[in-house]
């Protein structure tokens, strides 16, 4: 088995995880308000970054050495870490991750202001083309709008910002900085609104809330080793396989069945993401690649969950 097979299969297995995950998400979320969710999500993970800092030999404090760019990053993680939640728990499964997907676009025009990048005609081709893709979901003016539908597209674009931030400064920052500060921060701001929200939950809740966390680090671990084995033009792609799993667990378990517009929405912007990432895979492409290089599952804040870039340090050139 060749490495990029492995890489691609650990990728696979990855977003099978996260999607599951998000089963347990909607299933809770039709009982109980994404704040009460997000908060003991992430109180559930906190021993597992106690772990991580006590295993982390890297010297240094846990104060950022770009605060403002940690700040941006904190706040884009947790206002993704509830509007994602909350997309999950009202919308079908397979609309929320098209509008996810939407994410690649994003970045790429993040990229333009914060890492300096240059996109070419062909790329913007690209992001204007996916981006008509998510009207064609959300189809405007012929179907109500939901605040779910705006759920989904807040928690894009703040995971857009969160993952670009971590390209921007994640080979100057500890990796478990730019985890707990979010966390953090989750936890904080959620804890406020808890009291205003808060049901009574029996113990099998609290186990789904435990599972959820513990497919969370699973899952990510799995990205972790996929970007070790395999090149990231061909791990980052498997994130769309989270489509079929959607539509399989929605038909399953909600009986959702995707509509004609979510399908053809979903293969215009997965044709455009695929395009920018094997764009920026050629040779004539800069060595920024923010897509390539950025995590390939939206930044919630709420676990111990890092993108590849990370690992890109001292002239490494393989991330995880």
């Amino acid at each position: 088995m060749t490495a990029n097979v492995r890489g691609a299969i650990f990728a696979l297995l990855a977003f099978g995880v996260f999607s599951t995950h998000d089963v347990f998400v909607k299933i809770l979320g039709g009982i109980y308000s994404p704040i009460q969710i997000v908060f003991f999500s992430v109180l559930l993970s906190f021993p597992l970054a106690t772990v991580m800092m006590m295993r982390d030999a890297t010297p240094g404090t846990l104060l950022p050495r770009h605060p403002w760019w940690m700040a941006a990053r904190t706040v884009a993680a947790t206002a993704t870490g509830v509007t994602a939640f909350y997309a999950f728990s009202v919308l079908p499964l397979a609309q929320t991750y098209t509008i996810l997907f939407a994410m690649p676009l994003l970045i790429t025009i993040l990229s333009i202001p914060v890492l300096g990048e240059t996109v070419r005609l062909r790329r913007w081709i690209a992001v204007l083309v996916g981006l008509a893709g998510v009207i064609i979901v959300l189809q405007p003016g012929s179907t109500p709008l939901s605040l779910g539908h705006a759920a989904a597209l807040v928690a894009a674009v703040g995971g857009s910002v969160a993952s670009i931030v971590v390209r921007k400064i994640g080979q100057d920052e500890r990796k478990v900085v730019l985890l707990i500060y979010p966390m953090c921060a989750n936890f904080a701001v959620m804890g406020c609104a808890l009291p205003f929200v808060y049901r009574e939950m029996p113990i099998e809740h609290f186990g789904m809330l435990a599972v959820i966390a513990l497919f969370a680090w699973i899952a990510g671990r799995l990205i972790v080793e996929a970007y070790q084995a395999g090149e990231a033009v061909i791990v980052a792609p498997m994130q769309y396989s989270q489509i079929l799993w959607a539509t399989g667990f929605g038909i399953l378990f909600f009986g959702e069945r995707p509509s004609l517009n979510t399908m053809i929405g979903a293969a215009v912007i997965i044709g455009s993401g695929l395009y920018i990432v094997l764009r920026e895979s050629s040779s004539d492409a800069s060595e920024t690649t923010p897509v390539l290089r950025t995590r390939s599952r939206v930044e919630t804040g709420t676990s111990l969950r890092i993108g590849p870039v990370l690992r890109m340090r001292a002239g490494r050139s393989k991330p995880d």
